[in-house]
């Protein structure tokens, strides 16, 4: 498959679209502390399965030389960015976690990843959700057929920075088809007019992964797929799928869902950051 998708294809990847965000909706409304992600896991596997469709992520690999990853879910908590391991640990009052799905249905795939809050959160860390929130669709805008890939990043990288945040550089987004990643590699950094040139029907993730302190970050040597802030600070991050059009961006997948169940992290309120 080519990166410019016919309104068929993209019609199919509107389905898979949906499917991922009706199953991070359904994860949502189990996220509570006391519950374990490998529970979670387990309720996003059986509510995709039901719909005849199947986990995108699992038996994944990146090459040949790296393990596949075991899971349904990427469950990344607290300095986790991204590709967390599932575990038996029950979340706890204060966390974040941040649920990145994948799905594959009717030849297509489907991806979109989304930051919870458990409970009350840490000033601080509604400040990050609001911040990566607000990039990606700071990012999402920057998409069109007048532009290029550089415009994404850029646009992403300078809303970040100006708000003192660090903007992950190992980790980008991608487009997406009949294979979970192809080109172009969408990073969330960049120069405005440079990369590769957006065009009509293109259909990428954009997906904004956020430190609130350094943007460096490190592998978790114990199951070689975790990726860590390299101090040890909160990580966010959102995904969604979009369509490239004329003028603006069709966005495929929803956080509609998500939002009826649960009050959005960057909707906390804050005693003393003033946003704007």
């Amino acid at each position: 498959m080519g990166m410019l998708k016919t309104p068929h294809e993209i019609a199919l990847l509107r389905e898979s679209a949906e499917l991922v965000s009706l199953t991070l909706a359904e994860v949502a409304r189990h996220i509570v502390a006391g519950q374990t992600t490998k529970e979670l896991d387990r309720i996003a596997e059986d509510f995709i399965r039901s719909y005849d469709a199947e986990p995108a992520f699992k038996g994944y690999r990146m090459d040949k030389n790296h393990p596949a990853f075991p899971y349904t879910l990427c469950t990344s908590v607290n300095d986790a960015v991204v590709h967390g391991f599932p575990t038996d640990d029950p979340l706890r009052e204060g966390d974040l976690v941040s649920i990145d799905c994948g799905v594959f249905v009717n030849g297509y795939y489907g991806d979109s990843a989304y930051t919870f809050g458990v409970g009350e959160l840490t000033e601080e860390n509604i400040r990050l959700c609001r911040t990566t929130y607000e990039a990606l669709h700071i990012g999402i805008n920057a998409a069109s057929s007048h532009g290029t890939v550089g415009d994404i990043g850029h646009a992403v990288q300078h809303y970040c920075e100006a708000q003192g945040m660090g903007v992950v550089r190992e980790l980008v987004g991608h487009g997406i088809g009949t294979q979970l990643h192809e080109s172009p590699q969408v990073p969330n950094f960049g120069k405005a007019r440079k990369g590769r040139r957006l065009r009509t029907g293109m259909t990428m993730c954009i997906e904004p992964m956020i430190n609130l302190g350094t943007a460096d970050v490190m592998i978790d040597t114990e199951d070689g797929w975790t990726v860590r802030s390299a101090d040890g600070s909160s990580s966010a991050h959102y995904e969604h799928m979009i369509c490239i059009g004329s003028a603006e961006s069709d966005i495929l997948t929803t956080f509609d869902y998500i939002e009826q169940i649960i009050t959005p992290p960057y909707q906390q309120q804050m005693n003393t950051f003033a946003y704007g």
